[in-house]
Order: C-alpha cells, then sequence, then structure tokens
C-alpha cells in the first residue's frame, strides 16, 4: 500500500538562526534609519534649543501671555484641543490643495503653449505678471463679492499663488530639451505631439517639480489668507479671532499646524520627486 505524501514544511530555524536572523534585521533597520536621523537631527536639535531659549526668556522677563505665551502654554493648548485644530487644519488643507491643483493644471497647460508659440508667449506672459503683482488685500474682497463666503475664494486665491512659479518653470523645463534628441525625433519625422510627451515633458519634470517645492507653501499660506479675510473656518479664521481676543496660546497653536501641515506636503513632494526622478542628477546623492 501506498503511503501518503506528507506535507513538507519549512524547517524551524533553531535558537541561534532565530538570534542570526533577528540581529540581520536590526542592522538593516539600523542601517535605513540613519540616514533619517542625518537629516531630522540637526534641525529638531535647533528647534529644540530655540524653544528652549525662548521658554526661558518668557519665564524670567515674566512676559504676560497675551503678548508672548511660553512654548509649554501653546503646546498644552494644541495637545488639549487637538481635535479642533486637526479639523481647522484639515479645511485649510483642502482648499490648499484644491487651489494648488487647479492653478497647477492651468499654469502646465499655458506654459506647454507657450513653449511651442512666441505669440502666445507675447500674450500670456503680462497677464500672468499682472496676476501675481496684484496684491491680495486688494482682489481678496471683491472675491467675496463675486463667490461668496464658501470654499470658492480661498481656493481662488490659493491659485493664483501657485500659478506664476509654475508657469514659468513648466515653460523653462519645456524649453530645455536635449538638441540632439531633439533633432533624432525631427529626423524620424516624428508630430509635434510624438515630441512634446517623449522629450518635452520628460525634460520638463525637475523644473516642475522645483517649482512644486514653492508653491505647495504657498498655496498653503494663500488659503489660510482667504479664510482670515473672509472665513467661517479653517485656520486663517482661527488665527483671526485668537488674535482679536488676544488669545495667543490658540494662535501659536494655529500657526505650528500650518507649519506641520506645509512641512508633511513639502516632505510627500520630495519624496514623490526623487521616485519620480530617479534617473535625474539632481535627486542622485553626491560625493560624500
Amino acid at each position: 500500500m501506498d503511503r501518503p505524501l506528507e506535507r513538507s514544511r519549512a524547517p524551524m530555524p533553531d535558537g541561534a538562526g532565530a538570534a542570526r536572523l533577528a540581529r540581520s534585521l536590526g542592522a538593516a533597520l539600523w542601517k535605513s534609519a540613519l540616514p533619517a536621523a542625518s537629516y531630522a537631527l540637526p534641525p529638531a536639535l535647533a528647534l529644540f534649543l530655540l524653544g528652549l531659549g525662548w521658554e526661558l526668556y518668557v519665564r524670567i522677563d515674566g512676559t504676560p501671555e497675551y503678548i508672548l505665551p511660553a512654548p509649554t502654554v501653546v503646546l498644552d493648548r494644541l495637545f488639549s484641543d487637538f481635535g479642533f485644530f486637526a479639523s481647522e487644519g484639515l479645511t485649510t488643507t483642502w482648499r490648499a490643495v484644491a487651489g494648488f491643483a487647479v492653478g497647477g493644471a492651468i499654469a502646465v497647460v499655458l506654459a506647454a503653449l507657450m513653449a511651442h508659440s512666441l505669440y502666445m508667449e507675447r500674450t500670456i506672459y503680462p497677464l500672468a505678471v499682472l496676476a501675481k503683482v496684484t496684491p491680495l488685500v486688494a482682489i481678496a474682497p471683491l472675491l467675496v463679492i463675486w463667490f461668496g463666503f464658501g470654499a470658492a475664494p480661498k481656493v481662488v486665491i490659493a491659485a493664483l499663488l501657485a500659478f506664476f512659479p509654475l508657469l514659468v518653470n513648466g515653460v523653462i523645463g519645456f524649453r530645455s530639451v536635449n538638441p540632439g534628441a531633439l533633432d533624432f525625433l525631427r529626423s524620424l519625422r516624428a508630430s509635434r505631439w510624438e515630441v512634446f510627451w517623449r522629450l518635452r515633458a520628460p525634460s520638463s519634470l525637475p523644473y516642475l517639480f522645483a517649482a512644486v517645492r514653492i508653491t505647495i507653501p504657498f498655496a498653503i499660506i494663500g488659503a489660510m489668507l482667504a479664510e482670515w479675510f473672509s472665513g467661517d473656518s479653517g485656520l486663517g479664521n482661527v488665527i483671526n479671532i485668537s488674535q482679536n481676543n488676544l488669545d495667543m496660546p490658540t494662535l501659536f497653536g494655529a500657526v505650528i499646524t500650518l507649519m506641520v501641515i506645509g512641512l508633511l506636503f513639502t516632505a510627500a513632494a520630495a519624496l514623490v520627486e526623487r521616485r519620480a526622478l530617479h534617473w535625474h542628477e539632481s535627486t542622485m546623492e553626491g560625493d560624500s
């Protein structure tokens, strides 16, 4: 009678094998954590020393809380009502992201047109400069009159601040192509559309990502300022009300929340840039 087939089982590691596996995993984790620590430790130390000096100054000088609160008071206010700051921060964040997406999409499309046509550049660029140099305090009331007190004016102002850097960098990027590669594609009788997607679009990515790092904080600032002028929610509204009530701990808590949001989005943009531009020299580590 044939014996039933037995299921093959992977050999279980003995004590020595498990110890070696644990040491190798620990070494791998430590090796991956070292670069992150090398980047995070210096600014964290500087921030700690700044906060310590701030705390000592307020305590020794006896500065009133309504003028300059101590960092411990600000952090206590922030974490004691963390849900409030998180909710208002999310409101500001989605308005900033929407404005960045709208302004960025329009900027990239117009940049592509300007890169292909000198007439379009001469037509669009002066209008873009006018939109850039117009003060927000001048157009914010008009946007409220036109779009109401909802999210629309906040998104528009965030889009205006994100628009110009992406437009300028997009034009430069679409035109900064390798002449040899351009001549090669033309020798193959490639259409303008093929040249754009195979050469101009990849060449523009380093310039566009550099502009993204600049425009993300601009979009967040734009949404916050719009909430300051015409908001009933969001961190800008919190800062405005706190200033009027001399509630400095809440004001500083809102500012810290804005800083954290900006840092998170900037770090996310840098990560996406490294993944998308792994082939470009701007994302390669230099010699140590």
